[in-house]
C-alpha cells in the first residue's frame, strides 16, 4: 500500500508514469530490490498496470488500485475524526502567583459572564500551579485544540480587559471549578490558573509546592 500511494504522488492515478526502480527505492529508502518486489506484488495484484522498458518502468494505477487507495482514505478518515476526550488529566504543584488574580476576577464584568456561563460566583483569587512533567506539558498544548467557554473582554478605567478562555474542572476528585486562561496573561504554558466558588488553598488544605490533580471536563460545544 505504501509504493502505491508514492506512485499516486507521482501521478500514476492519473496517467502512466515513467519511473525506475532506482529512483523509486530512493524514494522509498527501501533497496533496489525490495522496490523491485514490491511492484511484482501489486502488479500481480492488479493494482497497477506495468509496462518494462529500456528507460524504466510505465505505470498505471488500476481500477482496484484506486479502490484501495479509496479504501484507506476512508478508514483513514473516521479513525482521524475521533471525538475529542471527555476528561483531560493535569497534575501540578502549588505555588504563590503575583496575586493578579484576585484584581481580574472582581471584575464586576467577568463576574458576570462567570456566573452565568460556569455557574458559580469565583472566590476572589486563583490556586496557580505548576506543570513540570514532559506529558502534562502536551496534554496542557493539546487543549488549546478543544473547545472552551469564552469570557469576553472589555474597556473599562482607560485599560482593556483580554478574553479569557475556560475550562470546566474538578480539583483533587472534590471541589469543581474552572481553569483560566488570559489571553493577555503573564504566565506560560506550563502554568495553570483555577478559580472556584471557594478558596481552594483552605478547603482542600493545600501547601506550597503540594501535588494537585486536576480534571478538565471536554465539551463538545463552544460557550460564548
Amino acid at each position: 500500500m505504501y509504493i502505491l500511494i508514492k506512485l499516486a504522488e507521482l501521478g500514476a492515478h492519473k496517467r502512466p508514469i515513467k519511473i525506475s526502480t532506482e529512483y523509486l527505492a530512493n524514494n522509498l529508502r527501501f533497496s533496489q530490490q525490495t522496490a523491485s518486489r514490491h511492484l511484482i506484488e501489486i502488479e500481480q495484484n492488479k493494482w497497477i498496470q506495468r509496462k518494462i522498458t529500456s528507460e524504466g518502468s510505465q505505470i498505471k494505477i488500476t481500477t482496484k488500485g484506486l479502490e484501495n487507495l479509496s479504501k484507506l482514505r476512508t478508514i483513514l478518515g473516521r479513525l482521524i475524526k475521533i471525538d475529542p476526550p471527555t476528561v483531560l488529566i493535569l497534575e501540578g504543584t502549588v505555588f504563590t502567583g503575583l496575586g493578579e488574580g484576585a484584581y481580574y476576577i472582581s471584575r464586576d464584568f467577568y463576574k458576570k459572564q462567570f456566573i452565568k456561563k460556569l455557574g458559580f460566583e469565583p472566590y476572589h483569587g486563583t490556586l496557580n500551579l505548576k506543570l513540570s512533567k514532559d506529558l502534562d506539558l502536551n496534554i496542557r498544548k493539546e487543549l488549546d485544540s478543544y473547545p472552551a467557554i469564552d469570557i469576553n473582554g472589555f474597556t473599562s478605567e482607560n485599560r482593556t480587559f483580554g478574553l479569557v478562555k475556560c475550562y470546566n474542572v474538578r480539583i483533587n476528585d472534590k471541589i469543581n471549578g474552572a481553569l483560566v486562561f488570559a489571553l493577555r496573561g503573564h504566565y506560560d504554558m506550563s502554568v495553570l490558573e483555577i478559580i472556584a466558588p471557594v478558596c481552594l488553598r483552605k478547603q482542600l488544605n493545600l501547601k506550597e509546592g503540594q501535588k494537585v490533580k486536576v480534571e478538565i471536563l471536554i465539551s463538545k460545544k463552544i460557550i460564548y
